[in-house]
């Protein structure tokens, strides 16, 4: 397709309104329609393995929830918060950081310097090992940052010595989050989604051999997770380097030392862009355990947190497909191409969203049957409704631009925009309308979409004013650089 028929289709060019005659003129000859059917075809090889594995590792911590629930209350706490507080944090920052891959990885696929992507993969083992070493301190203290938080001193004991055993599977994220973007990179996520179904067949197997046969409580548990996490970094790094990836895997290599600097700096901004994403929603739950009378609004809070959680499995898939295809095009050269490849994306996980946001629309006094039997939360539940279909609807939206980020390597500018929105905007407004304004949880949650909402319509500007081609000329110029690095 021609530079003129292009510009007849784009929708994020940021140029002239294209004339009603040359829409015919491409709608006619089917070029438009053929070119969404291929773009499209490419996305979902990506997409959809990975909805398919967020899916398995979410319900690998469903699955270990459920078998310490069957210890006790206490242990069901203690999993929980040693879950949600030390491995949470510690999950985000690493995946975060582990997306610079995405940047990298994927422009280089585009430009077919195979030959990096390996390199780049090592890199990235060596920058987050580091990481997870300097880390370790929040796990072998954990007691002491969970009784700053004022958990309870029993709560926080239990939760502390559980989360000692996790320091293996918190060791486990330096070397799988990078084989999981590599090989997503060169459009192989089916080896992804396969080594997550193993994984989680495991999983199930080693819970119950470990907790059920042979009782070995919260410790088991523990261990059940670092075994599974480790096995599926194995069966990956088994079949990167047994010949599942022949052009873009040499070995290892002393070129993986060559260049960390950059890499750092690119794998921060990375980490940062992220983990203030993970972090918001997080941050929610915490001022609702601060209102008065909270129990009621936790547990219909909680429950829509769950229902938000599952379903942001789809667009986070579409947070990386995005962001590899526009990595791919822009390593390639072909600014048009990332330009066209985000419309696409954008539009299908709109459409998505709008399915599921009439979902919880039309569901919105029955869903909380699912989890609960109490009229008072099936109540709370249908009062924050609205509010949860607004943001799956946004959440439909939001990963795709900020998979475009990645794609380009614009994290660091990302970086800032979700500071100044989330914690600037979003969380301030929450507060002032939960407490000054007396709305309670309704408040605090419309406080942090409208943060949402802002960071979204700030970074689909910046999307649509954005020059494509100078995008792909910046691509290939870091490509030169970070090849001749030795």
């Amino acid at each position: 397709m021609g530079d003129e028929e292009e510009c007849r289709v784009a929708l994020l060019n940021g140029g002239g309104a294209a004339k009603e005659e040359d829409w015919q003129v491409v709608a006619s000859d089917g070029k438009l329609r053929r070119r969404v059917w291929e773009e499209s075809k490419k996305l979902w090889v990506i997409v959809a393995p990975a909805i398919f594995s967020r899916v398995v590792t979410y319900s690998m911590n469903v699955i270990t929830q459920a078998f310490a629930g069957h210890l006790g209350d206490l242990e069901l706490a203690a999993i929980s918060i040693a879950n949600t507080v030390v491995v949470g944090f510690n999950f985000g920052l690493m995946l975060g950081m582990a997306s610079a891959l995405e940047t990298l990885c994927g422009q280089a696929f585009g430009a077919k310097k195979y030959h990096m992507m390996g390199v780049y993969m090592q890199r990235s083992w060596i920058v987050l090992l580091a990481c997870a070493v300097l880390l370790l301190p929040m796990y072998i203290y954990a007691e002491d940052v969970l009784l700053l938080t004022g958990q309870p001193p029993e709560l926080s004991a239990m939760a502390g010595r559980v989360s000692v055993w996790f320091i293996p599977l918190h060791l486990s994220f330096a070397f799988l989050f990078p084989l999981q973007r590599f090989l997503q990179c060169q459009m192989k996520n089916f080896a992804n989604a396969a080594a997550s179904g193993v994984a989680l067949c495991v999983h199930v197997a080693v819970s119950w051999l470990l907790v059920s046969r042979f009782r070995f409580g919260l410790v088991g548990i523990a261990l059940t997770l670092n075994f599974s996490w480790w096995a599926t970094a194995a069966m990956l790094f088994a079949y990167v380097s047994c010949g599942g990836c022949p052009e873009t895997w040499n070995g290892l290599s002393l070129e993986a030392f060559a260049g960390l600097w950059e890499f750092v700096k690119l794998s921060a901004a990375s980490g940062v862009m992220l983990c203030l994403e993970n972090w918001y929603y997080r941050i929610l739950i915490l001022l609702t355990g601060n209102l008065k009378n909270a129990a009621i609004a936790v547990d219909a809070l909680s429950i829509c947190m769950t229902i938000n959680a599952w379903e942001l499995m789809i667009p986070l898939a579409f947070f990386a497909g995005t962001g590899v295809r526009v990595a791919n095009e822009l390593g390639a050269g072909n600014g048009k191409g990332a330009r066209f490849a985000t419309i696409v994306s954008s539009v299908t996980s709109l459409v998505i969203g709008l399915f599921f946001w009439v979902l919880i629309v039309g569901l919105h006094d029955k869903f909380a049957l699912i989890f609960t039997s109490s009229d008072v939360v099936i109540d709370a539940v249908d009062n924050l409704s609205v509010l949860l279909a607004f943001t799956i609807l946004l959440n439909s939206i939001q990963p795709v631009l900020s998979g475009v980020a990645v794609g380009s390597g614009w994290q660091s500018m990302v970086a800032y925009v979700n500071i100044g929105t989330y914690y600037l905007i979003g969380i301030p407004m929450g507060i002032l309308l939960g407490w000054l304004f007396k709305l309670g949880v309704l408040g605090i949650w419309a406080g942090m979409i409208g943060g949402t909402a802002v960071q979204t319509l700030i970074l689909a500007i910046i999307t649509i004013r954005c020059d494509w081609d100078k995008e792909a000329m910046i691509a290939s110029t870091r490509m030169d650089k970070w090849s001749r690095v030795r």
